[in-house]
């Protein structure tokens, strides 16, 4: 057993602090998009760039991320990211322009995909001592996530409806100024030899970019005009290019052989189509409220603590417990199916609707079924995969997340304006076309749900971050067949 860092828990507060600013960084924009879409010209259709150049950068680069971790050393690359973050937030903050404020996010999103793998690899080094506390510390730092979700949409608003939206990104630079004076508290781990997979990373981020773009400009362009189905083609023979690469380079990013983990494929499945349902619910929610309700920034962000406190409470408190009563399966395909229900509910707004009938009811069942299935598929992912494999299964199950969250939020928000969201100033016009976002959002999770139900192996996921060899804080032989 390696001897436990004696400074260990308030190196704990500054990688849960790290954790937090990185979702903080994906919900505190929300309740400023329509300050930041007058201000600087963004087209009702083109506003989803503000969100999705940070997942598209952060998602298509977690794996690079975690590469870099491993050889270069996970302390210089977390202190590297929070460096590129910051920078990024300089740049957002002061965007004159929707093409600099673009680039400001995704410079942001760069920063996120060295922070987020780093700070996991550095919590593992500094609990694997003892099981019990890594489940603790494992706890902990999982806390941070809705905390920064909740915080993100409460500080946007009172940042926007007080000050300005340029606030949401300075509130950054003194934040990472304290996290970075704090890095000598984590342990400084030298790297180790091998190559980095940069073309292989270029390819995906690349093909994720490129599909992203072509589903936002389809509506405008015609779904079958020639523009349209080339960068389509384009996208999809990246994303092939990047397979190849995987599977003839030496050390690759992505080794295809952890995809024979049992679990990872239909956790992965998932996790895709919860990001690609739970985002663009999100997004339309904040539209509604501000552009059909007429709520200013801080009630729209109010508005939506709810919801955001009601994950919190199920994430920390409830799910683990479920998980380990029920196991992964039927909280996954649960959770999505009452995620479902919430989005068809929400379906059903109207243009002279109210927060306490059209809204906080239906976004209470959605938080839900978030907070049932999120944690269980993160599990179900990593459960089976051999120690040292653990961080590439979350690796991927991260990634996969995120790239589900950046397509269904492109895909959502070209039906939601082929249906009249983009007509601003006309609130049937709005109310129809977020109505239909909500639906479609409701189909792809219910999809989710059902074929969790039908396809995943059922077997029960320990509450720790076991691994399939037993050699997680829960062993794996407490799985049984559901």
């Amino acid at each position: 057993m390696s001897t436990a860092d004696p400074r260990r828990w308030w190196a704990l507060v500054v990688l849960a602090a790290a954790q937090f600013m990185v979702i903080m960084d994906t919900s505190i924009i929300g309740v400023a998009l329509p300050e930041m879409q007058k201000d600087l010209g963004f087209l009702q259709g083109e506003l989803q760039w503000v969100f999705n150049a940070y997942v598209i950068a952060f998602g298509g680069l977690l794996l690079l991320g975690g590469r870099l971790s491993d050889l270069v050393g996970a302390r210089k690359i977390f202190t590297t990211g929070w460096g590129v973050l910051m920078a990024g937030s300089v740049v957002a903050a002061a965007a004159q322009t929707a093409w600099v404020e673009v680039v400001g996010r995704a410079v942001q999103g760069v920063g996120g995909a060295l922070i987020a793998p780093s700070a996991m690899t550095l919590l593992m080094m500094l609990f694997m001592h003892d099981p019990k506390e890594l489940g603790k510390a494992m706890a902990l730092y999982g806390a941070a996530a809705p905390a920064g979700g909740t915080a993100g949409v409460f500080l946007g608003g009172v940042f926007a409806e007080w000050l300005s939206w340029p606030w949401v990104f300075i509130i950054y630079l003194p934040i990472g100024a304290a996290t970075l004076a704090a890095t000598r508290l984590l342990p400084a781990v030298g790297g180790r030899r091998g190559s980095v997979d940069v073309l292989g990373a270029a390819a995906v981020t690349a093909g994720l970019a490129l599909a992203v773009f072509a589903i936002v400009r389809a509506p405008e362009n015609g779904w079958t005009s020639t523009g349209t189905v080339l960068q389509l083609a384009g996208a999809a023979a990246l994303l092939v290019l990047f397979f190849v690469i995987q599977k003839s380079v030496r050390e690759p990013l992505m080794p295809l052989g952890i995809w024979r983990v049992p679990r990872l494929g239909s956790a992965n499945l998932a996790m895709a189509l919860l990001g690609a349902a739970w985002i663009p619910m999100w997004y339309f929610l904040n539209l509604y409220l501000q552009q059909v309700l007429g709520y200013g920034a801080f009630a729209s962000g109010a508005a939506l603590l709810p919801m955001t406190g009601l994950l919190m409470i199920f994430m920390t408190a409830i799910t683990a417990k479920l998980l380990a009563k029920i196991g992964a399966k039927p909280l996954i395909g649960g959770g999505l199916l009452v995620l479902a229900a919430g989005l068809l509910w929400l379906s059903a707004v109207e243009p002279t609707g109210t927060f306490a009938v059209d809204v906080l009811p239906a976004s209470l069942v959605a938080a839900l079924g978030m907070s049932l299935a999120y944690i269980p598929a993160m599990m179900a992912a990593m459960s089976g995969a051999p120690q040292e494999q653990a961080g590439l299964a979350s690796g991927i199950v991260n990634t996969t997340y995120q790239v589900g969250s950046a397509l269904g939020l492109a895909a959502l928000t070209a039906v939601a304006t082929s249906q009249g969201a983009g007509q601003l100033g006309d609130l049937p016009a709005l109310t129809d076309g977020f109505g239909a976002a909500f639906v479609w959002a409701a189909a792809i999770a219910a999809a989710g749900g059902l074929l969790t139900l039908l396809v995943m192996r059922g077997e029960k996921t320990a509450t720790g971050t076991g691994t399939g060899t037993g050699a997680g804080p829960v062993a794996q032989d407490e799985r049984v067949r559901a």
